[in-house]
């Protein structure tokens, strides 16, 4: 059910979808409506959803009196520390019946019970990593290491890779046949060095694994003024350019089919896929320009030239074109592990650029 409210917010951003050159029945699909439903709503603009709120409960249901028994019976010294899977058996052995057993576990879910009733730890709450951005280059890295298969079967080799998030240029790589914090020390020193990368500059970004928490990686990035941020445990989304970048290289058609036959031999393939990535790649999140065009600053004028091209083109065939011309503006802001509400706005932005 929608509000009047909600149903003109809802309509106001379908119209500025299409505004921008999305197809309308694609932006309202985006929004989980159906496109004869919007036409329904803009037939009656000043009326909300007139059905009623009912709210059906079933005549069978636990009155507040015997609910209160069966949870004082599971939280009893007896059974205070057994799931309801071992209570309802038990009391059928005494020859009681209080409730079924997904009805126990019903009642505590709605009296916040329904966790671990042994003498355990509950889990610590893992805070999301903070909200970074970034407005220019070599001010946000992201890095991860991932396996490529050797020779021998069960054994691999591991390419380290540092990737700057506002450029998508790949910065920092190399192959090696061991999995150390102090590999990827040397190649974030040689990355600051080539870089020109000062104290307090950079923020780099990475998962728990044991190098990036290592003591060796981290004294490196205090003595490079590197700030360094993680991801939560066994949160693959809280560092997702990376993990983008990693399937990128692995679903290439020129990945091979085969085992690496040696270290010089992953180098090699890894060395001529960066070359790709960096000098010819046209990355779709920056608006189709090469990694190292925008790592240099030329993607502004490029972009410029491209709305140029358009609104020509839109001049002298005026009749080909029903809305605006294609969004050629830079992207001006990247976010990593936004908080909610941003988060939800960038998604939005998101899915409507790909229907237009």
């Amino acid at each position: 059910m929608t509000s009047l409210a909600q149903r003109q917010t809802l309509l106001t951003l379908i119209d500025e979808a299409v505004a921008a050159g999305a197809r309308a029945a694609r932006a309202c699909h985006i929004m989980g409506l159906s496109l004869r439903t919007v036409q329904r709503w803009r037939c009656t603009p000043c009326r909300g959803d007139q059905r009623p709120e009912r709210i059906q409960q079933p005549t069978n249901r636990y009155s507040a009196l015997e609910r209160q028994r069966i949870l004082s019976v599971i939280n009893s010294e007896e059974y205070g520390h057994l799931p309801p899977s071992q209570i309802v058996p038990r009391l059928a052995d005494q020859g009681r019946y209080l409730a079924s057993e997904s009805t126990m576990y019903r009642l505590l879910r709605q009296a916040g019970q329904l966790a671990p009733r042994g003498r355990q730890r509950p889990p610590a709450p893992q805070p999301k990593p903070r909200a970074v951005t970034a407005y220019a280059p070599n001010e946000l890295y992201s890095w991860d290491i991932t396996y490529l298969p050797a020779a021998v079967k069960g054994c691999f080799y591991y390419l380290y890779l540092f990737l700057d998030l506002f450029s998508r240029k790949i910065v920092g790589w190399q192959v090696y046949g061991t999995e150390d914090g102090a590999h990827a020390s040397e190649i974030m020193r040689d990355v600051c060095l080539r870089e020109g990368i000062e104290p307090g500059q950079v923020v780099l970004h990475s998962d728990n694994g044991g190098p990036m928490r290592g003591a060796t990686m981290l004294a490196t990035l205090r003595e490079l003024g590197v700030t360094p941020s993680f991801s939560r445990p066994a949160v693959s989304d809280d560092n997702p350019y990376s993990e983008a970048l990693f399937r990128t290289l692995k679903y290439r058609p020129q990945y091979p089919r085969k085992p690496f036959s040696s270290l010089q031999h992953a180098r090699a393939w890894v060395a001529q896929f960066v070359r790709w990535y960096n000098m010819e790649h046209r990355h779709s999140a920056i608006r189709f320009v090469t990694p190292e065009q925008r790592h240099c600053g030329l993607d502004a004028a490029m972009l410029a030239q491209r709305h140029a091209v358009y609104e020509t083109a839109r001049r002298d065939a005026p009749h080909r074109w029903s809305g605006p011309t294609r969004n050629w503006s830079r992207i001006d802001v990247v976010h990593l592990n936004p908080d909610k509400g941003v988060a939800d706005r960038i998604h939005t932005e998101n899915n409507l650029r790909r229907a237009a």
